[in-house]
């Protein structure tokens, strides 16, 4: 199939499956995909915001130290292919078409099997794994889609970091009803033998987060928010100290990404004291070369017009509360 035809019996037959949480469609076609996933070494982020800015500035990072890195990201902007990454490059039309080709054969023979016909996002999370692997990827740096113990991006084992960015009331339908239920749902990503970090949350939260990590023996921290120093913040960039790092310069707009770039410095570190090898230099490179299209992104200034989102209520409130501050302090 080409990858026009691809695309359309995604968007006529497969796409109408909706979301499916469970693992177990996902295992059956992986499993008959011979499980690429299972070469890869993942990084994974869950939470409810910032999970693509704080993945960005990660990959950015790794990037910029000689890794090869993998990302999975959703929702996507302007392309489809952007769910897919390697080193910041889209996954061709071509491995699009001939993966997806492959897949769809895997998917109607568990249609004949008497099996359900796996979801847009099984398939994509697959074609992902496949193509990581054929790129012999270093890392990959994995967002979940919704929560964490039933996503289908769950169904990795080689987790060597959970990166946990904001917590807060979203998909209460799939998730629960409260944020520690949120939270615990979240904390379904945690694997014996991986490490942990967690923006600041609320008490209920982390002690959700803390409570499983010590069940599994899973070393946890958490960004220290008296350890974060604003600096410079305008329409053109800003700059923030945590820890040893001081005076990063983060081209993402918005105050809150200065709480994301924290994360990802505190992920950073956590990777570097065990065995990853990484350059303070790098890292800030790596930051400076970040780009998160339509979060904050400024599209005229004349007048000014500006590209961001909000899904849910403490992402609305964050993102007014920025808006305010830049254009009362800021213009």
């Amino acid at each position: 199939m080409k990858y026009e035809e691809v695309m359309e019996y995604m968007e006529c037959k497969v796409n109408k499956l909706g979301s499916v949480p469970g693992l177990d469609s996902i295992r059956e076609l992986l499993d008959r995909a011979d499980n690429p996933q299972e070469g890869l070494s993942f990084i994974h982020v869950a939470g409810t915001n910032g999970k693509g800015s704080v993945s960005t500035l990660i990959a950015n990072a790794l990037i910029a130290n000689g890794y090869r890195v993998g990302r999975y990201i959703s929702p996507v902007i302007c392309d489809y292919r952007e769910r897919i990454q390697v080193n910041n490059r889209m996954i061709s039309k071509v491995a699009v078409a001939e993966g997806l080709s492959r897949l769809f054969e895997l998917c109607n023979d568990m249609e004949k099997a008497g099996l359900s016909h796996p979801t847009a996002f099984e398939i994509e999370t697959a074609l992902g794994f496949q193509y990581f692997k054929d790129k012999k990827c270093d890392y990959v740096v994995l967002e979940t889609g919704m929560g964490g113990t039933l996503d289908a991006t769950n169904i990795i084992k080689n987790t060597k970091l959970c990166v946990f960015t904001s917590v807060s009331m979203d998909h209460m339908a799939f998730l629960g009803n409260t944020p520690a239920e949120i939270a615990s749902n979240k904390a379904g990503i945690l694997k014996t033998g991986c490490m942990a970090v967690s923006a600041p949350q609320s008490d209920e939260v982390m002690d959700v987060f803390k409570q499983a990590c010590k069940t599994l023996e899973i070393p946890f921290t958490a960004v220290e928010e008296n350890n974060i120093k604003v600096g410079r913040q305008s329409l053109k960039g800003q700059k923030l100290s945590y820890k040893k790092y001081k005076q990063i310069e983060v081209p993402l707009l918005g105050s809150y990404q200065i709480e994301n770039a924290a994360l990802a410095l505190e992920a950073l570190e956590v990777l570097q004291n065990n065995g990853c090898r990484l350059k303070e230099e790098k890292i800030r490179k790596g930051f400076m070369e970040s780009v998160w299209p339509a979060r904050f992104e400024i599209l005229s200034k004349k007048p000014y017009v500006i590209a961001d989102g909000a899904h849910n209520e403490d992402a609305v409130k964050k993102l007014m509360e920025t808006m305010r501050f830049y254009f009362t302090n800021h213009r």
